[in-house]
C-alpha cells in the first residue's frame, strides 16, 4: 500500500548528491531538509533509522520537496558562491541539541571557534563535552556547520565525513577553491 493510503502522515524523501567531496545523502520532509551527509558516515544508517522512528515515517528513495533546492544552494556554496543557506530544516532532537545546532549555525563563514568557545557561547562553559557528542548528533552536515568547530588547540578534530573534508570544506571557506 502507498504510505500516502496507509495512514502515514509524513514521508521521509532520502536522494544521493553528488559534490565535490564526495556523495551525500539528504533527506527531506515537506517541513524541510533533516538529513544530509557524506554516504561513507559510518553513522548513516542508523541516523536514517532514527530519523524515521522520531518522525515516525518510512523512508522513500525519491526526491522529495526542497532537494532540488538543496542541490542548487550546495553547488553555490561549493563553488565559493554561497556563504549561508537558505532552506528550511527540520531537526529533531532534545532542547539542549538544538541550542548547539542554532549555536553552530551562527558561526560565521570561513571562520573556526572551539567546543570550549561554543560552550561559553551557549553559557555553559562546563558543557564542552555535551556540546562536543551535540555536534557529533547533528545530521545536516554543511548547513549546519560543525566542520568550522575545531580542538581547543587549533587542530581538527571530530567530523563525521572525515577530517579530510573538514579541512576542505575550511579551505574552501578561506577562498581556497576544491579541485
Amino acid at each position: 500500500m502507498a504510505p500516502s493510503k496507509s495512514g502515514v502522515k509524513n514521508i521521509i524523501h532520502i536522494y544521493q548528491l553528488l559534490t565535490p567531496l564526495g556523495p551525500m545523502m539528504a533527506a527531506s520532509v515537506k517541513q524541510g531538509i533533516c538529513l544530509l551527509e557524506f554516504i561513507d558516515r559510518k553513522m548513516l544508517e542508523s541516523e536514517l533509522k532514527d530519523l524515521s522512528q522520531r518522525l515516525n515515517a518510512p523512508l522513500v528513495t525519491s526526491p522529495g520537496p526542497h532537494l532540488k533546492e538543496l542541490e542548487n544552494q550546495l553547488k553555490q556554496y561549493f563553488r565559493g558562491d554561497r556563504k549561508k543557506f537558505e532552506l528550511p530544516l527540520l531537526t529533531p532532537g532534545s532542547d539542549f541539541q538544538k541550542q548547539v545546532w542554532q549555536g553552530l549555525k551562527e558561526i560565521p563563514y570561513g571562520t573556526t571557534r572551539s567546543y570550549k568557545e561554543q560552550a561559553r557561547a551557549l553559557g555553559r562553559p562546563e558543557a564542552v563535552r555535551a556540546v562536543a557528542s551535540a555536534n557529533c548528533a547533528n545530521r545536516i552536515a554543511i548547513i549546519i556547520p560543525c566542520h568550522r568547530v575545531i580542538g581547543a588547540d587549533g587542530k581538527l578534530v571530530g567530523y563525521g565525513g572525515g577530517l579530510w573534508r573538514k579541512k576542505r570544506l575550511l579551505e574552501l571557506e578561506n577562498g581556497q577553491p576544491l579541485k
